[in-house]
This record gives structure tokens, sequence and C-alpha cells, in this order.
């Protein structure tokens, strides 16, 4: 596995998502200790696996169960001069 200081991936991210592209894994080091680890997808994938993939986001927000009301301040807004 390759090495890195943060210092090069950021300077070389590009070449570090091909090499995971090409299944190879980077490790990033920050002060000398590892910090990160830049996977291929399917690794990753492996430890984090998604649990239904196929909702998007407004099926997310749309999936709220309501019930909650918030009470709304009806004091007239100060007026201004422009």
């Amino acid at each position: 596995m390759k090495t890195v200081q943060v210092r090069e991936a950021k300077a070389g991210l590009s070449a570090l998502i091909e090499a995971a592209e090409r299944g190879e894994a980077t490790t990033i080091t920050r002060h000398g200790k590892a910090a990160a680890v830049l996977v291929p997808i399917e690794v990753a994938r492996q430890f984090y696996p998604a649990e239904d993939q196929s909702e998007n986001f407004a099926d997310f927000l749309m999936s709220f169960p309501g019930g909650v009301e918030f009470d709304r301040d009806e004091t007239p807004m100060r007026s201004i001069d422009l």
C-alpha cells in the first residue's frame, strides 16, 4: 500500500483517485501518523454497505412522519425606511 503525506495527497489527488480505480489503496498521513486511507469503491462498500441506494433525498424528506406543529410569531415586523 502506498503512503503519502496530506500535502502530497492534495497536490496529486487526481493520480490517487486513478490509482484507487485501478484497485490500489493509499494511506494518507498527517505529521507522520496514518490519518486516512483512500481505497477502491468496492472495498469501501464492503465496510459501508448502503441500506437502500434507490432512495433519493426527496424521498427521504417525504418520508418524514409529520405530526410536529411549529408556532409562528404573529407580531408585526418593524417598519423600515427605504
